[in-house]
């Protein structure tokens, strides 16, 4: 019974380490009036668009990629942590 305990305990370990949710907390901003931020299925601008944030809205970043010269961060919504993207880090708070 002992040597199936382990391997269960690691098992759950590591995936609970995958789930997505996490992340250094950051904020949307510098949109600008009545724009949004696109939240994209993939790191640059020929990927589809999810959907759009606006300025205010909180975001765990994961990691950070940077393609043809621009920096994009997957993300997911802080409310809603299985949503989630990459967006432009310029418009993203520190």
């Amino acid at each position: 019974m002992r040597k199936r305990t382990l391997p269960i305990l690691i098992t759950a370990v590591l995936l609970a380490g995958c789930s997505g949710v996490g992340g250094d907390r950051t904020v949307v901003e510098r949109t600008g009036a009545d724009q949004l931020l696109k939240l994209r299925a993939g790191p640059g601008l020929g990927y589809r668009v999810i959907l759009g944030l606006p300025d205010g809205t909180t975001l765990n970043r994961h990691h950070c990629v940077t393609e043809v010269g621009q920096r994009w961060c997957r993300v997911s919504l802080n409310d809603a942590p299985r949503v989630s993207g990459f967006v432009s880090a310029d418009y993203l708070s520190d």
